[in-house]
């Protein structure tokens, strides 16, 4: 076991982790004006209240912290900036004292209640509250959560907040009691073959040889052994049977929960649990893991498919460079009768030399064999090789395919019959295979000329080659949900999780007049053709001049080129003189530094929500952040701590102590923090980010790694959301086989930061127009910067509609009846990612390629044709949108050059093959990153307000050629100290700067 420190058991969930009010340490003028000014009634209020001055005092202060607290602090708890203030509204000398005997504290917290109209906290209120625990905890599991829980249902009745301390000794009692309730109907529920079966995997040798160490570990890359071997551990688990029987009554959140705290603990830890708390984690995680294998197989079963294919692909270029002798054989021969031919007249002279020359190169018959030979290989069609990869396979895939219960997500059955008929003639080793009833129609023509065969008046299919277009059709589906495995998570059916349309239509009105969009079909679809037209119709007026674009008589765009513009004059000598004055620092004393301004540690501690008990545990965290965060993992790490820590403890603080939620939540306290300072307004606006991605490389021994071609070599890609303020949003950890654009809206939805951009950039690889038509949809502006836009069709809203001057641009009409009678399909799905029913990742996974079934898919790449074709008007006509596009996407592309910096150890390589800890080593790079950005930032403020001080004139325009992505001044290597006592000036005194634009100095002269 690791270090523990010796504290006793129940410990206080920390008040910063919750919405219990207290007071700021330091309130600005602003909040002490807005929050704690007395009003008028208030005055008339206390002085009927009270006699003397002093007791007016007494009493507003009282008032006023109740009204900001819920809850009457001691009297010296209130801050003197509070008091000071109140004082100063009441025209009052320092000397007058606001503390009251406890006397008059009655009599005023007596009144106070009677005027706000709140009651004494009392049994009734205990209740209440415990009702609305009982209830959450059904749901939730930390203390914290539940405490907000207690604190949002007594402010809502009206209750007086009582003391923290009640709150978390009564959310703890009946957490512990809810689980313990869940704990023993899940136990209850399970068959003892399925207790024996869970004991067992805590065993140093299982019966089932499933152990627990096993039954965590990820899976491994998509070799063959390794697909065996997820498939033996597949079956394993299932031999415990059903298992979502057992939780079928535990709200998904707990079962993850549950699951979570399972997969942390070590095995020790497991053991000392009690026994049904113990059998409840461990079917948790027997569930969630059996759910993400099917997941993890399908991802194989995709992996493997389109390795086939391209190996195929490879093998038909490397048989046609092969064949150039024997194409040029041919050649030969063919000039050779041409030559032959030239000049003779007499048909029968001719054929004699003709044939003359066929028997010299062989004959008629061999030659027409090579021709045969040769035209095989010289198209484009590499399907008849896909066999020779594929058969090596075939042992592996039919059982995993055999596994899963695979189902059509549409009417449509033709190749789940097929499939059917491919799995009954697993053991067939004859060449051909009867058609029997079966459609395929889904077959293109290639696959059917290679798969269907006449004989004798019959046709046939060629078993070999039909196991392989099954296969292969199957693996499309999987992509585009036209087929989907029951029991999964990313391969399910996505339409069982959407609202239906009676709960869609009380939600309709509101979320419409939100977006601005129309609320029926027909308005819905007027209103795009308007916008279509009349933007249309203004870029084809803007363009006429020239300026923007030339087209030219063959119809090809060319869009005039955007010079930079030159820096303000004094911006460089500014930013040279800012450089030199910043002080050095060392990334560790940064993350010090600002935990003292945030507290972000306080959102770490063990999964179970329960309050850290190990020494030091502020240290600890910090270091473990830097550790992971910069790459150098708990050893490296440890060896420069001069003992203070070791790598055991960090490895324990990682595993048990810190999870992506909880490092979110930190990013969220940095960005929000840094969303208070000035300066990062002169940058953006933060309604704007761009998304891009960067590739890090990690072993080659796990699902999530995959070559890249764009990027060069085998990896992940971080796929960064990042503010026109420099601050990064979101992140994702996805494998360089997934479409980036996949996850470009999933970053804006999931990020909770005070930051709400509603325009969002991106390159080509961030968009599609599927994408385009959700983004619409979700109130979302996407406006990449799309590499060879002139290859995008552009769409007319009529075939009559015809321009002056970028008529070739269009190349077909939008079909507006298609997008009208899906509209409430649209408006159904829109909604329920709204309602938090899933990702606009899990939906555009399957709408990322083309189905024929998917008509919703249709519907979506309809609607994004319009938009899409309004945003590149847009770009072609616009020269300050292109800039302002440029901008923004350069700054996500210095956001990923400034990580690399960060990610210093280990070359920059991810060690880890758990696709859980691939993602939490970005969440933790990303954390280290916005806090050097943050303290960057408040650097950058104070050598401007110093600057300023000295009479240097410094404006907007100046500053925004400054980015917080400096380096130069900081310090990654030496000795890892963490110096907790060293305090930095507040971080309120960098908020404001003390500079104008040049704007609000003309309008100041003109006033």
């Amino acid at each position: 076991m690791p270090d523990l420190a010796g504290i006793p058991n129940g410990f206080m969930t920390a008040i910063e982790r919750t919405a219990y009010p207290r007071f700021k340490s330091q309130a600005t003028v602003k909040e002490l004006t807005e929050i704690y000014t007395p009003s008028a009634s208030e005055l008339i209020f206390a002085q009927t209240q009270v006699k003397s001055k002093r007791g007016l005092l007494r009493l507003l202060v009282m008032l006023k912290s109740f009204q900001r607290l819920g809850y009457f602090p001691p009297s010296e708890a209130v801050p003197p900036t509070v008091v000071g203030h109140i004082r100063a509204c009441l025209n009052l000398s320092a000397n007058v004292c606001a503390i009251p005997p406890e006397r008059s504290r009655y009599y005023y917290a007596e009144a106070i209640r009677a005027y706000l109209g709140v009651h004494p906290y009392d049994r009734k209120a205990q209740t209440a509250i415990a009702t609305a625990i009982a209830q959450a905890a059904q749901v939730m599991e930390y203390p914290a959560d539940l405490i907000n829980v207690a604190v949002e249902e007594l402010v809502k009745e009206r209750y007086e907040l009582p003391a923290f301390s009640t709150l978390d000794r009564l959310v703890g009692h009946i957490r512990t009691v809810v689980n313990n309730r869940l704990f023993g109907r899940i136990t209850n529920a399970m068959t003892p073959i399925q207790q024996a079966f869970v004991d067992d995997l805590l065993a140093t040798s299982p019966a089932s040889g499933l152990t627990f160490s096993l039954l965590r570990a990820p899976p491994k890359s998509a070799r063959l052994s390794h697909v065996q071997a997820l498939q033996a551990k597949f079956e394993q688990m299932l031999t415990c049977g059903d298992v979502r029987q057992l939780l079928i009554t535990i709200a998904p959140a707990k079962v993850k929960s549950f699951a979570a705290q399972a997969k942390a603990l070590a095995l020790t830890d497991l053991r000392e649990l009690k026994l049904a708390k113990r059998r409840a984690l461990l079917i948790c995680l027997l569930y969630r893991v059996q759910v993400k294998t099917r997941d993890h197989l399908v991802e194989m079963f995709l992996k493997r498919m389109q390795k086939m294919h391209q190996c195929a692909r490879d093998k038909l270029v490397e048989l046609r460079e092969q064949h150039l002798a024997q194409t040029a054989s041919m050649l030969g021969v063919l000039a050779e009768i041409l030559q032959t031919s030239a000049g003779e007249t007499d048909t029968a002279s001719l054929g004699e030399r003709v044939q003359s020359v066929l028997e010299t190169h062989g004959g008629a018959v061999a030659l027409l064999e090579q021709c045969e030979e040769i035209t095989a290989y010289n198209s484009d069609n590499y399907l008849p090789l896909v066999w020779r990869f594929y058969s090596r396979y075939r042992s592996v895939l039919f059982p995993l395919v055999r596994g899963l219960e695979i189902q059509s997500t549409s009417q449509d059955l033709s190749l789940t019959a097929a499939l059917t008929v491919v799995l009954a003639h697993e053991d067939r080793r004859s060449k051909w295979l009867p058609v029997d009833d079966l459609d395929l129609s889904f077959m293109s023509e290639r696959w059917r000329r290679l798969v269907v065969e006449e004989h004798e008046g019959k046709v046939r299919l060629v078993r070999q080659q039909f196991e392989v277009c099954i296969f292969t059709y199957l693996a499309a589906e999987f992509k585009s949900g036209d087929a989907c495995v029951v029991g999964s998570e990313n391969y399910a059916d996505f339409r069982e999780q959407l609202l239906s349309w009676d709960e869609c239509q009380p939600l309709l009105a509101d979320y419409c007049q939100q977006t601005g969009m129309a609320p029926t079909a027909a308005q819905f679809v007027e209103q795009l053709q308007i916008e279509l037209t009349e933007t249309a119709t203004t870029v084809d007026q803007i363009c006429q001049d020239g300026t923007q674009i030339t087209i030219s008589a063959e119809g090809e765009p060319v869009l005039k080129r955007i010079a930079a513009a030159p820096p303000p004059s004094g911006a460089k000598e500014l930013e040279a003189e800012i450089l030199q004055r910043l002080p050095e620092r060392s990334v560790l004393d940064i993350l010090c530094h600002v935990e003292h301004w945030l507290n972000w540690v306080r959102h770490f501690g063990p999964v179970s929500g329960s309050e850290p008990k190990i020494e030091n545990s502020v240290e600890r965290y910090i270091l473990a952040v830097f550790g992971y965060g910069c790459n150098l993992g708990p050893n490296q790490t440890a060896r420069h701590t001069r003992g203070k820590v070791s790598s055991r403890m960090l490895a324990y603080v990682n595993r048990q102590h810190i999870s992506i939620q909880q490092l979110e939540a930190a990013m969220r306290d940095l960005i929000n923090a840094y969303n208070l300072l000035e300066l990062p307004k002169c940058w953006g606006t933060g309604k704007k980010a761009a998304a891009d991605g960067s590739k890090f490389e990690v072993y080659e021994n796990n699902l999530m790694s995959e070559y890249h071609i764009r990027y060069g070599g085998y990896g992940g890609i971080a796929y960064h959301h990042v503010s026109d303020t420099y601050i990064a949003l979101f992140t994702h950890f996805i494998n360089c086989g997934v479409w980036e654009a996949v996850y470009i809206l999933d970053g804006l939805l999931k990020n909770t930061s005070d930051i709400q951009p509603d325009t969002l950039h991106a390159d080509t690889q961030g968009q599609s127009t599927t994408v385009f038509g959700l983004s619409y949809l979700l109130g979302i502006k996407l406006m990449p910067r799309i590499r060879n836009w002139q290859d995008y069709k552009f769409f007319r809203p009529s075939q009559d509609a015809v321009y002056e001057y970028i008529d070739p641009l269009f190349k077909d009409v939008i079909d507006w009846q298609l997008i009208r009678t899906h509209w409430q399909d649209l408006m159904r799905v829109v909604l329920s990612i709204q309602a938090g029913k899933f990702l606009p990742s899990m939906l555009l996974r399957k709408l990322g390629s083309y189905s024929r079934k998917n008509r919703l898919y249709q519907a979506f790449r309809e609607l994004g044709r319009v938009v899409r074709t309004i945003f590149l008007l847009e770009y072609i006509s616009d020269r300050g949108l292109r800039q302002e596009i440029t901008a923004c996407t350069n700054i996500v592309e210095g956001y990923n050059h400034f990580l690399d910096w960060i990610f210093f150890g280990k070359e920059g390589i991810i060690t880890e093959n758990d696709p859980e800890q691939q993602e939490k080593r970005v969440k933790y790079l990303d954390l280290v990153a916005s806090a050097v950005i943050l303290h960057n930032a408040v650097d950058l403020s104070v050598v401007i307000q110093q600057l300023t001080a000295e009479g240097v004139k410094i404006d907007r325009s100046m500053l925004a050629t400054l980015s917080p992505y400096l380096t130069g001044h900081l310090k990654r290597y030496g000795d890892f100290v963490i110096d907790l006592q060293s305090i930095p000036a507040p971080l309120e005194g960098a908020i404001h700067l003390p500079i104008v634009s040049a704007l609000s100095e003309a309008n100041n002269l003109d006033g």
